[in-house]
């Protein structure tokens, strides 16, 4: 799930030794369900064959700005009326100064310089000697085309054509897909907007080496927070330790205990449209932390455990939509009613906490604070996700009407 099927993304390919990874990029897009246009500049014919690119897009690639004209199709004119992004990627220091002083000759400029007008979101993402990306002429260019409102991934740290270790790496095609899904989204349902969203399961000290925790994974979080982010919020993270990388364009604020998240939530809320608790977070904690790790001895080893604070049962969140997750492996309509009132929720999310955690797909019903109960179809946690964060986007209207 992501705003990309039926899109037409116009793909600029730039000439550098990158152009080779633009493949996995247009490959990536096809499948995401875009239209794929690609435009390779002169210098990008160079390092890569047009046919590996309609191999993969099933369409032809552009690249003489002398295109014919005919009566279903008017060269760059029609791309740039037909698009929903321009992708430059990679994106050299030359084809940059381009796009930022309006310059148009080629068929990869003229295209922006049509399109960009037109609210048409571009995307760069540069490749390039860490040397030219430095130089204050190529961050004088990326500066002017920020104002503007493009959109930039990139580039990373690694090693680059010239054997040296700098910034100036092609970003991965997954982030690049992930910027352009936001880009495409910076109108939606939750344009601007602040959602805080808290996941993955905490982590109770024992000692230095051994922790209490959970099975959750955080997969249900992080979707949500990509969910809202691809909607046009600005999203806050509040996540532990896991598996999962980083979700493009949301803040991260990393904790560990269910003590920490309270902090973390308690220092964010205030500026928040939403709270969306769906961390798997300690009911109890170790009484007392072992300042060594514990030795194994003979005995059994007893522990004292003190009750973690609940977290939605101490914020007082006036103007806040509030919405929890009851994860539970008996009388589950029971227990969520219980907790949505108890927690002053909004709406509470109800699932079997055996099928759920770990797992890729989930099983949900959607409690309300009005009554209405509304249950979804076992779907990919991103599916799920994205029905969850139309929801919030309703009950926040609904309470600025009330208001």
């Amino acid at each position: 799930m992501s705003n990309l099927p039926g899109k037409r993304v116009v793909l600029g390919v730039c000439g550098g030794i990158a152009a080779y990874k633009a493949l996995d990029l247009a490959s990536q897009l096809v499948q995401a369900g875009a239209t794929v246009d690609v435009i390779m500049t002169t210098a990008a014919l160079e390092f890569i064959r047009p046919l590996s690119f309609e191999a993969l897009t099933k369409r032809p690639v552009y690249s003489a700005v002398f295109e014919r004209w005919t009566e279903s199709g008017a060269g760059h004119v029609t791309l740039a009326n037909e698009a929903d992004a321009l992708v430059m990627a990679p994106a050299t220091a030359n084809t940059l100064a381009k796009l930022a002083h309006g310059l148009a000759d080629d068929m990869l400029s003229v295209t922006a310089l049509a399109a960009v007008p037109r609210g048409v979101p571009l995307l760069v993402a540069p490749a390039m000697e860490q040397h030219m990306f430095a130089h204050p002429a190529t961050q004088t260019n990326l500066a002017t085309l920020h104002a503007r409102g493009a959109w930039q991934v990139g580039p990373e740290h690694g090693r680059l054509a010239s054997g040296l270790i700098g910034h100036g790496r092609l970003a991965a095609p997954q982030r690049i897909l992930e910027t352009l899904e936001l880009a495409l989204g910076a109108g939606g349902v939750l344009a601007g907007r602040h959602i805080l969203v808290t996941a993955g399961a905490t982590r109770e000290a024992i000692d230095p080496i051994r922790m209490l925790t959970n099975r959750s994974t955080g997969k249900m979080g992080f979707a949500i927070a990509r969910a809202a982010a691809q909607a046009g919020a600005r999203v806050t993270l509040i996540a532990t330790p896991g598996a999962l990388r980083p979700v493009e364009g949301v803040a991260l604020v990393p904790v560990e205990s269910a003590l920490q998240m309270l902090d973390a939530v308690r220092a964010h809320v205030a500026h928040a449209d939403a709270l969306v608790m769906a961390a798997a977070i300690a009911d109890y904690r170790p009484a007392a932390v072992a300042e060594h790790k514990m030795k194994k001895s003979d005995n059994d080893l007893s522990l004292t455990l003190t009750r973690n604070p609940d977290i939605l049962g101490t914020l007082d969140t006036p103007g806040v939509v509030r919405v929890g997750f009851a994860a539970e492996t008996q009388d589950l309509e029971a227990n969520a009613r219980g907790k949505l009132a108890r927690k002053r929720l909004d709406l509470i999310v109800a699932n079997d906490a055996r099928l759920a955690m770990g797992g890729d797909d989930n099983t949900v019903t959607l409690y309300y604070a009005d009554g209405r109960v509304e249950s979804l179809p076992t779907a990919p946690k991103d599916a799920i996700a994205r029905v969850l964060i139309e929801r919030v986007a309703a009950l926040l209207v609904a309470r600025e009407a009330r208001d």
